[in-house]
């Protein structure tokens, strides 16, 4: 047996993510929840929703986020880290609120929460931390003890987590035709968001344009291309793209878009490219919907070659990342030495988000019938 490992003051962890239906039935109510105060009429909802109805009304998320946590579960056993895992979800069952009241009435008082959203912004931190606070208040309404929870930090430049998409890129690569595949380009993707929620992504200080959001996807990038330019003995030329937008035509996202780009690397004579969605945890729908169906669509169309590199999904390096991140929180907390692990030049993130760190923004953006924070 390994030697027990110490995550005191902490008796859980929580795994929080976006949620998504797992069946035609489930589509509308879901979008309906993603939606929720913002007057978007049901005839409207069901056009969105046809991503996922080409996929049988099912989004892969639940079963994802059921395989980490088997991943987590494993992992943890296998290094004698004794701390129960649960699962909660913003947007579908199993509820979020529904998830904190079974912790409670377990006994669960001193929470850490992992979040399938590894970069700063609104939607991906700040949104969970108000999603949270709301489901205190509710327990709170009920009478129910209420928990302490912390959010553990980004961990989008952490070793567990760039590693495996390391792999995927020069496994993406290698599956290119020989007389392309050197000359590729590396397209990393991420949901686009408002330019003006990423200016103010992060702490003030980070504030910009593009803010954290943009700067850490950046970071990531170049190291992941570093890495495949060591490993391959070739220089990608790469560049940060977006996908998935939605909302109103004239507020200004993130660009460009992936299509766009494919359309402009073919136009300037790139042989072939490789997408890299680095800015999603796991192959969920904005994946399988924007970059498997629409993006090769657009390839096709161009006859240019394309791969897709894989997501990080229940990577066991990844469930072993979140091990270290659950034993460096419980460190600080318990006042233990600690060495935060990242790599690449923005460090370790923080702990606990500042005042003025990803400010909500109005009007929200509609919805994208996808399974992003961003929808």
């Amino acid at each position: 047996m390994p030697d027990a490992l110490d995550a005191t003051p902490y008796d859980a962890l929580l795994l929080l993510s976006f949620g998504g239906p797992e069946g035609p039935e489930d589509v509308v109510p879901f979008l309906e929840n993603v939606t929720r105060g913002r007057g978007i009429p049901k005839e409207r909802l069901k056009e969105v929703g046809q991503h996922y109805f080409l996929f049988g009304g099912v989004s892969p998320i639940n079963d994802q986020n059921r395989a980490l946590l088997d991943a987590l579960r494993k992992d943890f056993a296998d290094h004698g880290l004794d701390l129960p895992i649960h699962w909660g979800n913003r947007n579908w069952a199993p509820y979020l609120t529904d998830t904190l009241r079974e912790m409670v009435a377990d006994g669960h008082r001193r929470i850490l929460v992992l979040a399938t959203s590894a970069y700063a912004s609104y939607s991906g931190c700040r949104q969970y931390r108000e999603n949270l606070a709301d489901s205190l208040a509710a327990l709170e309404a009920e009478g129910l003890p209420l928990p302490r929870i912390d959010k553990l930090r980004h961990y989008f430049n952490h070793p567990g987590f760039l590693e495996p998409m390391i792999d995927g890129v020069v496994e993406a690569l290698a599956d290119l035709p020989e007389d392309v595949r050197d000359g590729a380009h590396l397209a990393f993707t991420t949901h686009s968001i408002p330019d003006a929620s990423a200016d103010t992504s992060g702490p003030v200080e980070d504030h910009g344009d593009g803010g954290a959001y943009m700067r850490q996807h950046l970071d990531v990038a170049r190291l992941i291309a570093e890495a495949v330019r060591e490993r391959t003995g070739v220089d990608h030329p790469w560049q940060l793209v977006y996908q998935s937008r939605s909302g109103a035509p004239h507020i200004p996202w993130l660009e460009p878009d992936i299509c766009d780009h494919l359309e402009e690397r073919h136009a300037a004579g790139v042989p072939a490219v490789v997408m890299a969605p680095i800015g999603f945890v796991s192959d969920h729908m904005e994946v399988l919907y924007d970059l498997d169906t629409e993006a090769k669509a657009k390839a096709r169309e161009l006859g240019l070659p394309v791969r897709r590199s894989a997501t990080v999904g229940a990577d066991p390096r990844f469930a072993a990342a979140v091990r270290d991140l659950v034993l460096e929180r419980a460190a600080a907390e318990g006042g233990r030495p600690v060495t935060p692990c990242a790599l690449g030049a923005l460090g370790a993130s923080h702990d606990l988000c500042p005042v003025g760190c990803c400010p909500a923004r109005a009007p929200r953006p509609a919805a994208a019938g996808a399974d992003s924070p961003y929808a």
